[in-house]
């Protein structure tokens, strides 16, 4: 009975360091996706938000790959010092992933009071050149997000672009993909996206940061699941004489 858990175990081991590795590449991925989709929205909160929540993902992407390498090796070899290293880094990667899910709350709290903070300097910035950074960010995010001003188009007409231009229109990245010859006219509200680019600045950096932490949750909770199983087969063989002789035997054949 009892050398049918320590099999159950290993087998359990085997698959899940095979998960590991595939779990490995998604978590880069997701770090990935985080950073680039951070870094264009750069200009509404501090550095900090983007950093720290990728790297961080990365570096555990790049653990959980070592960890299926060893994991592999000391559950097909029996390695009780491969096993002890196993364990080790799991229940290290283990422990920064619940630092990932608490900086991800605390940072998902604070989203709101940064983005509310600096999104009106970033509107008063806009140049309506390329070659301006705030300009590109605006452009990049009424576009994206099928949005237009801070609460709605009409916040354009406190912005010194909108005062120094004198055009009476806002920029066309306001504009309605589905209208043709729209020329960001306040005059033609129909032409133009009625929502505002706050909320859903705000909205899509929660969701981004919701994502790391249920995938740092998910994850966190199958690690627990090998170390468990590496504690089954490391207390078997060190307190069942009968299991290393089995092991012994396995090993000379």
């Amino acid at each position: 009975m009892g050398q049918c858990g320590v099999i159950s175990s290993k087998t359990v081991l085997v698959f899940l360091n095979l998960f590991f590795w595939a779990a490995a590449g998604i978590l880069c991925y997701i770090g990935a996706y985080v950073f680039i989709t951070y870094d264009d929205y750069d200009h509404f909160f501090e550095d900090i938000y983007t950093l720290i929540p990728a790297m961080v993902i990365i570096a555990v992407g790049t653990l959980l790959f070592v960890i299926g390498f060893i994991g592999c090796c000391a559950t097909i070899r029996e390695s009780r010092c491969g096993l002890v290293t196993f364990s080790a880094v799991l229940l290290l990667v283990f422990a920064t992933e619940v630092v990932v899910v608490v900086l991800g709350y605390i940072y998902r709290a604070k989203v709101e009071a940064v983005v509310n903070h600096s999104i009106q300097k970033v509107y008063n910035e806009y140049k309506g050149t390329n070659t301006d950074a705030p300009s590109r960010a605006i452009d990049y995010v009424q576009r994206q997000l099928h949005c237009c001003g801070i609460h709605n188009y009409s916040d354009w007409m406190n912005t010194y672009w909108f005062i120094e231009s004198k055009n009476n229109s806002v920029p066309l990245s306001c504009c309605k993909p589905t209208i043709s010859n729209c020329t960001g006219a306040l005059m033609r509200p129909g032409d133009l996206y009625p929502e505002g680019c706050e909320a859903l600045v705000v909205k899509k950096l929660k969701d981004i940061m919701l994502y790391v932490i249920l995938a740092a949750l998910t994850f966190a909770a199958i690690q627990m699941l090998g170390l468990l199983c590496a504690c089954v087969v490391l207390c078997r063989r060190g307190h069942d004489p009968a299991y290393e002789l089995l092991v012994s035997r396995g090993i000379d054949a």
